[in-house]
């Protein structure tokens, strides 16, 4: 079995002007997805919005650079993941299929072990 990082990529507009009950409904979906694939998924959390981020850049000193917010800014950004294990990225595809991302999408990428 191999592990899989699902990304989710949403419009975080989107989130910012969502009614309650809509969220609530969103927050249920993916109850409900981390139940039905409780047996494949190894973690996964929501992140804060990008405006909470702090970027850490190597500068050409040697030293670094640290800014506020995310280094790029772009329409959907990463507001969560899931961390599954799959026999194939074809049955991880399947799973991410059913990520509960109404304002966006997901990415799938596998893990890399590193000897």
């Amino acid at each position: 079995m191999a592990e899989y990082l699902v990304l989710i990529y949403e419009d975080e507009s989107r989130w910012e002007s969502t009614d309650p009950d809509t969220a609530g409904q969103i927050m249920a979906s993916h109850r409900a997805f981390s139940q039905e694939h409780a047996a494949s998924i190894r973690g996964g959390n929501a992140l804060q919005p990008t405006a909470t981020a702090t970027a850490v850049r190597r500068d050409t000193s040697g030293g670094h650079t640290i800014t506020d917010g995310a280094f790029a800014e772009t329409k959907e950004a990463l507001g969560g993941y899931y961390l599954i294990e799959a026999a194939d990225l074809d049955e991880a595809l399947r799973i991410a299929k059913e990520v509960p991302a109404p304002f966006g999408g997901v990415e799938v990428r596998p893990i890399r072990v590193l000897d």
